[in-house]
């Protein structure tokens, strides 16, 4: 679960202990794209014999959905990926009195799977450097201008290659911070429904507890379909299902979409991360789990209604915590300037290329005091504004796309060109449930909190505020928007500029209220931040391939990648552990309470499960949020697993890779097939993935 605000600050790779990532990587380190995949590298490392034919493969059997990774499993568009990443599609087929958070989704049929609301699937087809005509567009322009001038081509460019197929997305995606640019040509799919689902207990076994720990025995896991003109699709590229017990010490391959590492950071930018966006961030989760918390101890309906975003918000904020530590580790952030000291006097001693690129780490470092100074503001007025409040969404993408569809798609936010317009209104008009309270709870902690940061007295809190609490405004905000609607929200799409005028809807017109000081901190934040950051980030990679050629690979952003490692435990103070867990030891660690209370349905087939059969293990891979779901394939390119965590001690991973501590975790296709089979008597897909 990566944030577009923290993805601003990200950088391209360091490797802690292993060798920081200014430097070239080593052994398993690397979130790799697929045209600068090290073939050779690999097979020494693992003993394997993969070549480029494996890889357009493996990228072509892979899949990118909302926030997760996937992969086909089958060649009628069977997709698996992990429960959590399809835990909003079964609350919104859910109500509180069909859960299928508490029974599983467990359809018999085809004609039974159901559409997840908003649901989008995406496979890479073909990469294309423009790195050329995207540097040359911001050429000798500074400021907002040159951000502008960078974001309309990069419409250009997606809008020329897709050209209104509604069946593609073209994506210009900014790699080693600026240093390359690649249009990413995907398959896209927009009807995704869901096949299977355990119960939220099988997946969650151990709850928050467990969560970023291992041993863990959780059979997150989950099956959907792509669907093509009403039937399922046709996917010939497909991971074949190998349902035998993993090995230890064999090699794995994760195939999947990372969300965002800071791993070129300067030393500088990590400060600002430390001492000013982390703690905001912290802080601000601590208090909303709390609300929530709170909020779902009122009521059934509450605790039900709670439960998806809770179980997200926690896993942000561990996840901040480890982060948070390894940023404050003496000895881990020594290892880290060591590698940019070393990178700098390379740069030093090559007298042209140091004439060339300037000194982009003084130019970094003249951006940070402004940058801690706009970032609370930025944060709570646009990155973060409204909450998380679905309504205040609507409102916002509703009034912000009326007025951008009335310039040229060059002078539009990005988010809104033309070539990114359908990928907006699809996701505005996903039939997704609302539920008012839970709306008010964000909507005025969101206010509460930018009152409380900003102060009283700042003039954006009072055109946020007016004369009203955050709790009274949150009311009568929430109370009278019909936004729940997606007919409502279709026919304001329809209408434009006159419509959004013209509604009476109370949240429509405060988001039209409030665009002036919004609109206000993204430009200057884009002004005085993203393009001083963009500009000497772009001299660092120049500086960084002269020096190192292409043996770096670039920071996370989202996009397919591929790391490879093996299948191990760790040995290291505070995480020694074998590779594997296995249901014996579920059966041992379960003790009836919650979070310890195994699913039903499974407690229910103890007596028919092989309890040496492997549930979770995990390996040396290098991932970080967004990896979820990722395939684990062996050297066959058959899936033997996905992944769904990590340890505590990878969430250093942001800042570098960690081969003694960076393990990731993973369940098992043996555990899901026999959860398939002998739990959810789900024998049709047993037979679709081929297992006897």
């Amino acid at each position: 679960m990566s944030r577009p605000l923290l993805a601003l600050l990200a950088g391209a790779s360091l490797a802690a202990f292993a060798g920081l990532a200014a430097t070239p990587a080593t052994a398993e380190e690397g979130m790799w794209t697929f045209d600068n995949f090290p073939i050779a590298r690999a097979n020494a490392t693992l003993g394997t014999n993969i070549d480029q034919g494996w890889l357009d493969r493996v990228r072509l059997a892979s899949v990118r959905l909302a926030g997760c990774s996937a992969g086909f499993v089958s060649g009628e568009g069977l997709v698996l990926t992990n429960q959590h990443c399809v835990a909003s599609c079964v609350a919104a087929l859910s109500t509180p009195q069909t859960s299928y958070a508490r029974t599983g989704f467990l359809p018999r049929t085809r004609e039974e799977e159901l559409k997840c609301p908003g649901q989008v699937a995406e496979v890479l087809t073909a990469i294309t450097d423009v790195t050329e005509r995207m540097q040359a567009a911001g050429a000798g322009l500074t400021g907002q201008a040159f951000t502008r001038a960078r974001d309309a081509e990069a419409a250009r460019i997606e809008q020329e290659a897709c050209a209104g197929d509604t069946t593609r997305r073209c994506q210009v995606i900014s790699l080693y911070r600026g240093g390359q640019f690649k249009l990413y040509d995907f398959r896209r799919y927009e009807d995704v429904r869901l096949a299977w689902a355990p119960e939220d207990r099988a997946s969650t076994f151990g709850g928050d507890l467990d969560n970023f720990s291992f041993p863990r025995f959780a059979i997150d896991a989950a099956l959907l379909r792509v669907y093509e003109n009403g039937a399922p699709a046709q996917t010939p590229n497909f991971f074949r299902w190998n349902a035998q017990a993993p090995e230890a010490g064999s090699p794995v391959f994760l195939t999947g979409n990372p969300g965002s590492t800071q791993r070129l950071l300067t030393q500088d930018q990590l400060m600002t991360l430390r001492d000013v966006v982390l703690p905001l961030d912290q802080l601000m989760d601590s208090e909303l789990r709390g609300r929530l918390i709170r909020f779902g101890d009122e009521s059934a309906d509450n605790a039900f209604i709670a439960m998806d975003p809770l179980y997200g918000l926690e896993n942000t904020y561990k996840r901040g915590r480890g982060r948070m530590a390894a940023l404050i580790d003496p000895a881990f952030m020594a290892r880290r300037a060591e590698a940019e000291a070393d990178f700098r006097s390379r740069v030093a001693a090559d007298a042209a290329l140091a004439a060339e690129v300037g000194d982009p780490w003084a130019d970094l470092a003249a951006v940070q005091p402004i940058q801690r100074e706009l970032y609370p503001a930025y944060a709570l007025l646009e990155a973060r504004a409204g909450g998380g409040s679905l309504l205040f969404s609507y409102a916002r993408t509703l009034v912000r796309a009326a007025q951008e569809r009335e310039k040229p798609s060059a002078e539009r936010l990005p988010e809104f060109s033309d070539s990114r317009l359908g990928a907006a209104r699809n996701a505005l008009l996903a039939r997704r449930p609302v539920y008012p309270a839970l709306e008010q709870e964000r909507l005025e902690w969101w206010l509460s909190k930018t009152r409380e940061w900003l102060t009283v007295d700042d003039p954006r809190v009072r055109a946020l505020l007016g004369r009203e609490s955050p709790e009274i405004l949150s009311a009568r905000l929430v109370e009278g928007s019909t936004l729940g609607d997606p007919d409502v929200r279709q026919a304001l799409w329809e209408g434009g500029m006159e419509a959004i005028r013209a509604s009476t809807d109370p949240m429509i017109q405060y988001a039209l209220a409030i665009q002036e000081p919004t609109r206000a901190i993204r430009a200057d934040w884009e002004a005085r931040i993203q393009a001083p950051t963009d500009r000497a980030s772009e001299a660092l990679a120049r500086a960084r391939f002269a020096v190192y050629g292409d043996s770096v690979y670039p920071d996370a952003t989202f996009s397919l990648r591929l790391t490879y490692g093996l299948i191990e435990g760790s040995d290291v103070p505070g995480q020694r552990f074998g590779p594997f867990t296995t249901f014996a030891g579920l059966w041992d660690r379960a003790t009836g309470a919650a979070p310890f209370d195994v699913a039903p349905r499974i407690l229910a087939a103890r007596d028919h499960i092989d309890p040496t059969a492997v549930v979770n293990m995990t390996a040396s891979t290098d991932t970080i949020g967004g990896s979820s779901g990722s395939p684990a394939i062996n050297a066959a390119g058959e899936v033997i697993g996905a992944n769904f965590d990590s340890t505590v001690l990878t969430q250093r991973n942001a800042y570098g890779y960690d081969r003694n501590v960076n393990r990731s975790v993973l369940v098992s296709t043996e555990a899901i097939t026999t959860a398939l089979r002998e739990v959810y008597e789900m024998d049709h897909l047993l037979r679709e993935l081929g297992v006897e």
